[in-house]
């Protein structure tokens, strides 16, 4: 075991000189908030001139879309253990080989492909993000790279790397289906755009170690690994990590070489991909080789969008992870909040766990006032199937969309207040002539807003009400929306959950 002290002693060395670093060159227009940087400080604020950002045209059609699902499915659904693969870390030498072996029994026979997207399209969700690799290393897709090392956790003597060859992937399970691929097609098919998850890291291909939080880390892990990677890795095996041999220069040449193929494979061989979803860091050491594969990857899908993690502002969106920001964020830069269904992204076995419709729809309606989306994370079984209660859940907020979905899809937020109190939220037209107001709470007789002032004349609808209703406007109250008595009956209203009002303003 490594000592702790030799571990960090370059942490402090490297903080700095990644920070004069960022300090270089002019940052551009596109910068992405600081907290959302700071593992990867060692990344150039401004790219290279080569580099180019997805069009606007992309820009515009993720800032539409406001609602999708987030999907976290691969070996780690078997045992489900906890959240998504992070319970490898402190597993027992022997389970953290029975994991690794898990594939050659896996046959999720419940999966269909067209079932889950039927379910994403009635549920009105305009995207969904699907893990390809999470940090367990397997593939989720029909990968033709070949991993050529891997740990042997149970070796007599205690880990160590032996040889191998295989994808470790999908299809060398009883299952054998492609499923990228299928997800893919069936997406298509409703006109729902697609984000495929793709994990930086690994924790099954031995040349990818030491980065981040890996199982194997080595003597010169304090020089590749960021500051903040190495308190994570301490934290992950209370101070005491297994560690081996450097990497040589030939198994990190394999690493970013294998790591490029798949990212290309994907980008190749599943049509056009909206987002590509990357995921944690591969450290200062290997960045220009990682920066080659970004402008691989602009070269094949010049319109797909970025998330920031591992690339910073080579990035075009970010996801901010469950937690809804607290006011409006720069609208620059577009983002989706990322928030699971249940306990964790993965497999939540206990219905009484799920958080709820009207926790989706406010925090959706949440969200997009302060310029954002929102997306929902639920993990299948390891059968391959989505808890029914998670699926009762998505439906209902997809019934309350088919009313209020004007309100939110290809909306923006109002440059003066995106909410009022607790229980009002904002959202825009994009042509500003018209503002929403939704209610998180029924207004009882009357609704009334201090921010709104509609055209003299106009019609106040509330969405899935056939009927105008009446207003009136007073400098000292403000705007008054008189609520219909019929209304009061919760069976004669439009919709439950949350409500919402079209004013017309002609200047919002």
């Amino acid at each position: 075991m490594m000592n702790r002290r030799n571990f960090v002693l370059s942490a402090t060395a490297l903080a700095v000189a990644s920070s004069r670093l960022r300090g270089q060159g002019t940052a551009p227009q596109h910068q992405f908030p600081p907290h959302e940087l700071e593992p990867v400080p060692y990344i150039e604020e401004v790219p290279v001139p080569e580099y180019h950002w997805a069009p606007t045209s992309s820009y515009e059609a993720f800032r539409d879309m406001k609602f999708g699902v987030r999907l976290h499915w691969g070996l780690y659904s078997i045992w489900h253990r906890g959240n998504e693969s992070w319970p490898f870390l402190p597993m027992s030498f022997e389970d953290r080989q029975k994991y690794n072996d898990l594939y050659k029994t896996w046959n999720p026979a419940g999966f269909d492909a067209d079932q889950w997207i039927s379910l994403f399209d009635e549920s009105g969700m305009k995207m969904f993000a699907f893990t390809s690799k999470h940090h367990e290393g397997f593939s989720m897709f029909d990968t033709k790279t070949r991993v050529k090392q891997r740990a042997n956790w149970t070796a007599a003597g205690g880990p160590k790397i032996e040889s191998c060859d295989l994808a470790y992937s999908i299809m060398e399970t009883p299952f054998r289906r492609d499923v990228v691929k299928e997800l893919c097609d069936a997406a298509r098919k409703r006109n729902i755009k697609i984000d495929l998850y793709f994990s930086h890291p690994e924790w099954y291909d031995a040349d990818f170690r030491p980065y981040v939080q890996n199982p194997l880390q080595v003597p010169s892990s304090s020089n590749l690994l960021s500051p903040i990677d190495i308190q994570r890795t301490l934290k992950s095996y209370g101070g005491k990590p297994v560690i081996v041999a450097d990497p040589s220069p030939a198994e990190v040449k394999r690493m970013m070489e294998r790591h490029r193929a798949q990212l290309i494979e994907l980008l190749t061989n599943y049509g056009r991909i909206d987002m590509l979803c990357l995921d944690m860091y591969l450290g200062h050491a290997v960045w220009p080789e990682l920066r080659k594969t970004i402008l691989k990857l602009r070269e094949i899908q010049p319109d797909v969008m970025l998330r920031q993690r591992g690339i910073g502002n080579y990035g075009d969106y970010y996801t901010p992870e469950r937690w809804v920001p607290s006011s409006k964020l720069d609208a620059t830069i577009p983002w989706f909040v990322i928030y699971p269904l249940g306990t964790d992204f993965s497999y939540e076995p206990d219905p009484a766990k799920h958080k709820g419709t009207a926790w989706i729809i406010s925090n959706l309606a949440d969200s997009v006032a302060k310029g954002g989306g929102f997306m929902v994370g639920v993990g299948p079984s390891s059968h391959g199937e989505i808890h029914p209660e998670a699926a009762r859940q998505m439906r209902a907020a997809g019934a309350w969309l088919k009313v209020n979905g004007e309100a939110i899809y290809a909306t923006r937020p109002r440059d003066d207040s995106w909410s009022e109190g607790e229980s009002i939220r904002y959202t825009r037209t994009k042509d500003r002539q018209n503002v929403y107001a939704i209610a998180l709470k029924w207004p009882e007789r009357e609704l009334l807003l201090t921010t709104v002032k509609p055209r003299p004349g106009s019609a106040i609808r509330m969405l899935g009400y056939p009927k105008p209703l009446q207003w009136k406007l007073d400098s000292a109250r403000g705007l008054s929306i008189a609520i219909p008595a019929e209304l009061q009956d919760t069976a004669h209203r439009p919709c439950d959950f949350a409500w919402s009002f079209k004013i017309e303003t002609g200047n919002a």
